[in-house]
């Protein structure tokens, strides 16, 4: 299931950056003392007693004819469209002003679950002065400080409070993929390509797909999928367009409930550097990954071709090392029978399970091959290895001490697990603990 999507929303200069940058445990957005420094949504995902969430930190509302104000409400519009939960700032120092009840009058619109946060409430007499804030009727306002920190675990019991009821479908077998890339490297024609019909509109402008869509098909041998077309990602400081920013949110939604991803990628135009950026969000996401070089008809081409565009993806994108790589063409339909049965093989892998008594021979073999890095004197030892997890597969090393464990070794234990065990299209998280 897709993350809940938190949204801070409020007039400028209430401290909704600082907030969100608190709430994310690091300095994302840029906090500075003047209205409308924020003037895009800038999201992240956070976590609060094992409930992960996306969190959006928009611009300040002003309702003066002030410089970016309508791009700046297009984007808080969006936020407040995409959101479950919005965290509607406030500042206990300047009280309930006439901004706070419009935006107040906008979020009744809305029809969202609100959590009213009295920001700038330092010290005991403003956090207990916060009873004015009622008649903007969001019920219990929550009183915090950004600054120094305090409430901020009160506000977040508050916000996953109202997250909705997680609702699993247990009788969908199907296998859930999404199509992922920049826009117009043709995703919605592989969807239609694989399903034979027009599914989604096909257009030469960039950007024609606004949302997620989910379709279901069975292939020959009867396995179902659920396919999730999605929106182009775009690099995020060229793009203005409240529509765009919204797909890239959509996408991300997208990935997070995928088994399987097709990264997609233009075989005429070659990798670029956002290509890149976008394998990132579904490698971080643990998601399986299959590298689709589409448009491979326009293509000119040698018996080399072929192989020297994988050793380029290859070398450019070594985070997919893992990742199988297929050439297709959405209007020609070649190759693109392969794409189910890879789509199978990969989701199989992700949830592929090891006995610890097997994985640990492996991981005897691994270390008599290439032992234990000796680290200014001390030596890395290695205890056991069990598998805690699947989707991504995810282990876990007992060592003497984590901090010998050095990315280099770490990288080489995966590679022997990757040499003994198909974990083809899958990532492999492998984390080192002490033995106690």
């Amino acid at each position: 299931m897709a993350r809940p999507v938190v949204a801070i929303v409020g007039r400028p200069n209430v401290g909704k950056s600082t907030i969100f940058n608190r709430i994310a445990r690091e300095r994302i957005a840029i906090v500075e003392d003047t209205p409308g420094v924020t003037r895009d949504r800038i999201y992240t995902h956070s976590i609060w007693l094992n409930h992960e969430f996306s969190l959006i930190d928009t611009g300040g509302i002003e309702f003066a004819d002030q410089p970016f104000m309508t791009q700046i409400r297009n984007q808080v519009d969006i936020a407040i469209d995409e959101a479950d939960v919005i965290v509607f700032l406030v500042n206990a120092r300047e009280g309930i002003t006439d901004a706070d009840e419009k935006i107040a009058q906008i979020l009744y619109r809305a029809h969202k679950k609100v959590v009213l946060a009295v920001n700038k409430a330092d010290n005991p007499e403003q956090r207990q002065d916060i009873y004015d804030f009622y008649a903007l009727g969001f019920g219990d306002p929550v009183p915090v400080s950004g600054t120094q920190g305090t409430g901020l675990g009160d506000l977040l019991d508050a916000i996953v409070a109202e997250f909705p009821t997680e609702i699993e479908d247990d009788d969908d077998q199907s296998i859930k993929f999404s199509l992922i890339g920049r826009p117009n490297v043709g995703k919605s024609s592989l969807v239609n390509a694989m399903l034979g019909e027009d599914r989604v509109i096909v257009s030469e402008i960039e950007g024609t797909t606004r949302d997620a869509i989910d379709t279901k098909f069975t292939d020959e041998s009867g396995q179902e999928f659920t396919m999730i077309d999605t929106a182009g990602i775009r690099k995020r400081g060229r793009v203005y367009e409240a529509t765009e920013k919204y797909a890239v949110m959509r996408a991300q939604s997208a990935i997070d409930r995928s088994d399987v991803v097709l990264f997609v990628i233009d075989g005429k135009d070659g990798l670029r550097e956002q290509d890149k950026k976008v394998a990132g969000y579904a490698h971080e996401a643990g998601c399986g990954i299959i590298i689709v070089v589409n448009k491979w008809d326009l293509v000119k081409k040698d018996t080399k071709t072929m192989a020297e565009f994988t050793e380029k993806l290859r070398g450019e994108l070594q985070y997919l090392e893992y990742a199988p790589i297929v050439f297709v063409s959405a209007l020609t339909k070649q190759r693109l029978i392969q794409l189910p049965e890879m789509i199978k093989t990969v989701s199989e892998n992700q949830q592929r399970r090891v006995q610890s008594s097997v994985l640990n021979d492996v991981l005897l073999k691994a270390v008599a091959i290439t032992p234990t890095p000796n680290v200014k004197g001390h030596r890395l030892r290695v205890y056991y290895l069990t598998q805690v997890a699947i989707k991504p597969p995810t282990f876990v090393v007992f060592v003497n001490d984590p901090d010998l464990f050095h990315f280099s070794y770490q990288r080489f234990l995966i590679n022997q697990l990757r040499q003994t065990f198909d974990f083809a299209g899958t990532p492999i998280r492998l984390i080192a603990r002490k033995r106690k």
